[in-house]
């Protein structure tokens, strides 16, 4: 059964929170691939500084894009529960977003000063972009390990969140999903 909003209250994202959220989640997804693929490629291999070098490109992008899509959301007022949901789903959901951003945060931000305390520090697309210090390896090292843990649990929010999404739309046959499709 599809419910009407209550009068006044919104019942989908502004186009910019989708546009944030789907290129968002397009970028993070293409970047863990990456990210996982080549920390694989042995140091002889041709063109891994290129795909490093990429990876690190969009890191800054993506960082960028994040950090802009926090500022409009504490800019905006975020909806309301959806009104099917129970009392655990609005806890667990509001968790999770939660866990989310400090993820989205943490995960390019590690990155980026790891890389700041390695050999070839952060290119964005061929241009050098401040460097946090000189060469350090156990910091680089130390920057690493947040990095790939972070890493890890994004990946696993993101399953736990598309899971959720999965949940609603063929399960609960709410229109949660619909709230953030354009």
């Amino acid at each position: 059964m599809i419910v009407a909003p209550e009068a006044g209250r919104r019942d989908r994202h502004d186009m910019l929170t989708i546009v944030f959220h789907w290129l968002i989640a397009a970028l993070i997804i293409g970047m863990l691939m990456l990210g996982y693929w080549m920390t694989d490629l042995p140091k002889e291999t041709p063109d891994r500084a290129f795909y490093f070098n990429l990876h690190k490109s969009f890191g800054v992008l993506t960082g960028v894009l994040i950090l802009a899509r926090i500022v409009w959301r504490l800019s905006h007022k975020a909806l309301a529960p959806a009104s099917s949901l129970q009392n655990w789903e609005v806890v667990v959901s509001r968790l999770s977003h939660w866990l989310l951003y400090v993820l989205m945060v943490v995960q390019p931000l590690s990155g980026y000063i790891g890389s700041s305390f390695g050999k070839y520090g952060v290119k964005f697309f061929g241009l050098n972009v401040a460097q946090w210090g000189t060469e350090n390896l156990a910091l680089k090292q130390a920057f690493a390990q947040i990095h790939e843990i972070a890493g890890l649990a994004l990946v696993s929010l993101l399953a736990l969140h598309l899971l959720a999404t999965l949940k609603h739309r063929f399960l609960d046959k709410d229109r949660i999903l619909q709230r953030m499709l354009p």
